[in-house]
């Protein structure tokens, strides 16, 4: 694909006026999203750096870390594969799965779209279905993601309802809801009979060898809970040392990627199902794939490879915003894997300067995407390293290609470069560019200016400096230096730990009452006749039970016609379990598997009701993550409110695959 064809490509997208709205609500909900999470992390700036310090410390030793991770994975049950490239990644699969035709549940993996997985498996005769609601939409239509956290965001609704219309057969629609639940009834299928699930990893914990999996619709659990056998896809770079080092990761991801504190369901995944577990896959393969990462590692753009996928920099980029991940393919057309800022660089060190190098054009280089990455990747500096064309070099010199770049544009740069070589003859230049700027600005609309250039036809030459940066620089010091004392003090004020004591009870109820769920604080011996007077408003007279629960009287419900049962059924309203501890920052559950206490309980019914102890409510995840039950359970679910999607034309819909509504009992001790 030549510039001027990449260059069509892109108008294409300018001119659709659906794909331009679509985008500019993304847009504008994410980035408010964020903003508003982030104020409740007064200390962000100061883990953005840890997170810097820690993915730099991973990809720099990563090896060590890989040898660590994998020797912990093992011991705890999970069998561990290497794959240098795609082709043996897809092999290791497809021994895994068999040869007899299968039906494979997926959840949103962006490795395996690099690796173009789906097509090998149904090639071999097997069913993919992706589970993920915005996967499973552009699957319909044949398409591939068009943004690494919300797959169809090019769609809007009327496209959505013609599509299930076609495909699922119900009548037209526009109503998000009546689509979504017409996907969650399509999918809770396939979730039970399934016979393999697949899903991304979004952090392998090296010191416990834990699987992270960050989801929100709860497709991520069933994926990982119902099926027999869980195969789990993680690129090598994707480490942290430590269960802190999550906890820290995990403060940013979330904000970053949807503006949530946490994502509904966060799971930890330590080992297959045990002896006297009643869920849980039986067999747990992870697939740690190269693919050109241990190239990145040794180039110019390791720095790329501290991403950790949250999609902010799309969202923040104007070029992007303008485009969507559709606009970014490659030389012989096909869409890149990953697109965007951290795309412009991945794609290409990973796939091929040929193939997506031109990608890093698409940028204005304004620094937004520095800016907003929450692990502080400099972004514009890989995106020229990779516009030189020479990546694999530490250093970049006069003989850069300007991949991407038309014969004309080549030889302007270098002759900027020649001018900006020389501080007296830029600056010279610069007087020049000002005098001439200011004469024929007003004039440029009737210029001949080449209309590739967009230069008259729909901007103006802006007015150049007449002042050097040297002459600005002596008479704006002091003033900036006394706005930075100034902003610095101010940020100290704001970013200082709070020390007033917190209501951990209160605070949890807010926090969930924030995210969709419902908190009621009882006293002992109050418990059972709320809960008989919660169920009965419901009309619910049946429901799945952990085995023990210490604070609630079994014999209670039994009396008041409650059909209490211990196994697992899909077809059951309500789910009542217990939890391990309860993290008041994020109004979320720590919710573990073990010998009476499947983690379907609180997956599979519409109504999950969790009782808990007041005196069981820590403040932090990684107060939480602390306790060493959470390294002993073969799985840990956290959950923080209901599930919930917003896949289409952004609209926040409660309830996809996981339970509609969340109730916690808190029990006073």
């Amino acid at each position: 694909m030549t510039p001027t064809q990449f260059k069509s490509h892109i108008r294409t997208s300018i001119a659709n006026e659906a794909l331009q709205i679509a985008l500019d609500n993304n847009t504008q909900r994410r980035l408010k999203g964020r903003a508003v999470a982030f104020e409740s992390l007064p200390d962000w700036r100061e883990r953005r750096q840890r997170a810097h310090a820690v993915r730099a410390d991973v990809i720099a030793h990563l090896e060590e870390y890989l040898v660590q991770f994998i020797a912990k994975v093992e011991q705890n049950g999970i069998i561990a594969h290497r794959a240098q490239d795609a082709a043996e990644a897809i092999k290791i699969i497809s021994e895994i799965i068999g040869s007899e035709p299968k039906l494979i549940a997926k959840s949103k993996s962006m490795v395996t779209e690099e690796i173009e997985l789906n097509h090998a498996l149904e090639a071999a005769g097997h069913r993919v279905v992706e589970t993920d609601l915005g996967e499973y939409i552009v699957q319909l239509r044949g398409e591939k993601p068009a943004h690494i956290i919300t797959p169809a965001v090019h769609l809007r609704r009327h496209e959505v309802g013609r599509l299930f219309q076609e495909k699922l057969g119900i009548p037209y629609t526009e109503d998000v809801p009546t689509l979504t639940n017409t996907a969650r009834k399509v999918l809770r299928q396939v979730f039970l009979t399934a016979d393999v699930g697949i899903t991304g990893v979004n952090f392998g914990v090296a010191e416990s060898g834990t699987l992270c999996i960050v989801t929100n619709e709860g497709n991520g659990r069933m994926v990982t809970t119902l099926p027999p056998i869980h195969i789990a896809l993680m690129g090598m770079e994707r480490i942290v040392p430590t269960l802190n080092d999550l906890a820290l990761m995990l403060s940013l991801l979330p904000r970053s990627a949807t503006g949530q504190k946490l994502s509904v369901y966060t799971q930890l995944i330590h080992s297959p199902r045990r002896a006297d577990e009643t869920d849980g896959a039986a067999q747990r393969h992870i697939i740690i794939i190269d693919n050109g990462r241990s190239r990145l590692q040794h180039s110019s753009l390791q720095e790329a490879l501290y991403c950790i996928r949250c999609g902010a920099c799309l969202n923040a980029c104007p070029v992007f915003r303008e485009l969507s991940g559709h606009a970014y393919v490659g030389v012989d057309g096909s869409i890149a894997p990953y697109p965007g800022p951290i795309g412009s660089i991945v794609s290409p060190g990973l796939l091929g300067l040929e193939q997506f190098g031109h990608l890093a054009q698409a940028s204005s280089l304004c620094g937004a995407c520095k800016d907003i990455c929450p692990v502080d990747i400099d972004l514009p500096k890989l995106l020229t390293r990779v516009r030189a064309g020479n990546p694999s070099s530490e250093t970049q010199n006069a003989q850069s290609k300007g991949i991407g770049l038309s014969l004309m544009s080549r030889v302007g740069l270098k002759a900027f470069g020649m001018i900006a070589s020389s501080p007296r003859l830029f600056a010279l230049s610069q007087k020049v560019a000002g005098i001439g700027t200011r004469i024929l600005s007003p004039f440029s609309q009737w210029m001949w200016i080449p209309a590739f250039t967009g230069w008259g036809y729909s901007k103006d030459f802006p007015r150049f400096a007449t002042k050097t940066f040297r002459e600005k620089f002596q008479y704006e010091v002091t003033i900036g230096t006394e706005i930075f004392k100034k902003e610095k003090e101010e940020n100290k004020k704001a970013d200082a730990p709070k020390t007033q004591s917190v209501n951990l009870v209160e605070r949890f109820s807010q926090e969930l009452e924030a995210v969709g769920g419902h908190a009621y604080r009882v006293k002992q011996n109050e418990l059972s006749k709320r809960l008989i007077a919660f169920l009965n408003e419901r009309d619910i007279n049946a429901a799945m039970i952990w085995d023990s629960i210490s604070a609630l009287n079994e014999s209670y419900l039994t009396k008041a016609g409650v059909r209490v049962q211990r196994s697992v059924d899909p077809t059951l309203k309500a789910g009542i379990t217990g939890a391990l501890s309860a993290i008041a920052e994020t109004g979320t559950l720590v919710i573990p598997s073990g010998k009476g206490q499947p983690l379907s309980t609180s997956l599979l019914a519409e109504f999950n009701i969790a009782i808990i102890s007041s005196s069981q409510i820590v403040w932090s995840l990684n107060e939480a993550l602390k306790n060493q039950e959470v390294r002993n359970a073969s799985a840990i679910a956290l959950v923080t409110g209901p599930s919930r999607t917003a896949d289409i034309e952004m609209t926040l819909t409660i309830g996809v695959h996981g339970p509609k509504e969340l109730h916690v009992f808190v029990v006073d001790d």
